[in-house]
């Protein structure tokens, strides 16, 4: 075993490898996995992470079989029915929000074993950021409040007034307008309110699979590249706009006028493609166990004007503070004692989703932090065009905020080049629940929708019409 001298500062800084002159792609790899074993053990099991990700949906069915030979089993004999530990196991590890989470265990207890204790917790302590991870959890949490979601929705309903209130009026609303949102409230925010306003004005009227699957695609896509009219409200620009220096003003003129056309286009594509199902969608049907109450309902009492404004300064003081834990994390605190005393006007909340999608960032940057070896020679040897396309690419397999990131510490990186590579990443963040931060709180608050779970492969194939429009707004208009 090597030192922890030697190896505490994991991962190796990319300025510390000799790359061999001239060498390919391949041998620059090579060369750079000889000089640190460590590169090709944490890539592998960050490679079986993602693999895990595609068998999620599969270990729930599983889940569900094993549970139903139990509870006949039960029946049979003459047992009262209980919950089966193989059935809530294959279901704990079918649950795509803990999958990073479970592999990071993996990936702990290996570089322990390679580095020894003292560089392992260097990197899970002092190298890895965890602020975001958190940051998330906080404003999910404040943006699924009743008063929040009841104000969001008012302003969609104005908007679905327009089509008259039908389903697909609220789904043109919701898509368009959210997702554009995100820009001013932060995208975890406006993924959190749109997967809301989607449940209850959309995916409970009973669509069928392939739109459900073409309704959730579309808004990945949709919030990835919404957020880049402003330079603080998308985490991919954000890292670059204090790297680059790149204000509201510039990501507006480069990025967010081409997100609007691009929001609009893919939806009304959609729209289009499915107008007879979603011209034919009736109201709403009511749902067993959903604890959200209806905004028109007596059990949900319209929020006072003092309460909502109270909520929404709590947020924007989150916003402001994002990447100040100890302040956000205490405003939070202060917004639990605020939601406490206005009971009355509030929902219990409930913070399991927003954990679970904390959890799932937190195992995402912990296993991406040890990735830069192999995509950044990959970043820094293409031209304009290619980095586009390898940007939204590789964004399918890590987060988009991780590969602009990278391109930040690629050297002499042209405007050009630089615009490429942050373009390439939003348009790539509704592939994958993995390729943008906020796509996890949209799938843990829409997966019940899906039966057995939501199916990587319906996901990917559902947003690949978003993220071609998309590319073709972003890289050609």
């Amino acid at each position: 075993m090597l030192s922890d001298a030697a190896v505490q500062g994991l991962p190796r800084a990319l300025t510390d490898y000799l790359d061999p002159a001239g060498a390919s792609l391949l041998q620059v790899l090579i060369a750079r996995a000889r000089a640190e074993p460590f590169n090709a053990i944490a890539t592998a099991i960050f490679a079986l992470a993602i693999a895990h990700t595609f068998f999620a949906a599969r270990m729930l069915a599983w889940s569900k079989a094993a549970q139903d030979r139990h509870d006949a089993n039960a029946r049979a004999q003459g047992d009262q029915a209980a919950p089966s530990v193989l059935a809530e196991t294959l279901h704990f590890f079918g649950e795509v929000e803990v999958v990073f989470g479970l592999w990071a265990a993996v990936l702990l207890v290996a570089m322990a074993g390679y580095a020894g204790w003292a560089a392992t917790k260097h990197y899970f302590n002092d190298t890895v950021n965890y602020t975001e991870a958190v940051f998330v959890v906080v404003i999910m949490a404040m943006a699924a409040a009743r008063p929040v979601v009841m104000l969001a929705e008012s302003a969609v309903r104005q908007l679905a007034r327009l089509g008259g209130g039908s389903a697909a009026a609220w789904w043109l609303a919701i898509l368009v307008a959210g997702p554009l949102l995100g820009s001013l409230i932060t995208e975890p925010a406006a993924m959190t309110i749109c997967a809301l306003l989607l449940g209850r004005q959309f995916y409970a009227r009973g669509p069928s699979t392939r739109l459900k699957y073409a309704t959730l695609g579309l808004l990945f896509v949709n919030v990835s590249i919404g957020g880049t009219l402003t330079s603080f409200a998308a985490p991919p620009g954000l890292i670059v706009a204090r790297a680059w220096s790149w204000v509201s003003l510039f990501m507006l003129e480069h990025f967010g006028w081409r997100a609007v056309v691009a929001v609009v286009a893919s939806t009304v594509t959609y729209l289009l493609i499915f107008r007879k199902e979603l011209l034919s969608l009736g109201p709403p049907k009511p749902e067993a166990g959903d604890g959200t109450p209806s905004v028109d309902g007596a059990a949900a009492p319209r929020a006072p004007l003092w309460i909502t404004l109270t909520h929404l300064a709590f947020m924007a003081f989150v916003v402001f503070a994002g990447h100040e834990p100890a302040l956000f994390v205490g405003a939070f605190l202060f917004f639990l004692g605020f939601t406490r005393a206005t009971s009355a006007y509030q929902d219990v909340m409930d913070l399991k989703s927003p954990l679970l999608v904390g959890f799932f960032l937190a195992g995402l940057v912990t296993h991406g932090g040890l990735q830069g070896w192999w995509i950044s020679p990959i970043l820094s040897r293409l031209s304009e065009v290619p980095l586009f396309f390898t940007g939204t690419v590789l964004t399918a397999f890590n987060d988009n905020a991780l590969i602009t990131y990278l391109a930040t510490l690629v050297p002499d990186l042209g405007q050009s080049l630089r615009l490429a590579v942050v373009g390439g990443a939003v348009v790539g963040g509704g592939l994958t629940v993995i390729a943008n931060a906020p796509n996890p709180a949209g799938q843990a608050l829409l997966s019940r929708y899906f039966g057995t779970g939501i199916a990587p492969l319906g996901l990917m194939a559902a947003a690949l019409l978003p993220t071609i429009i998309a590319a073709l707004m972003f890289h050609w208009l």
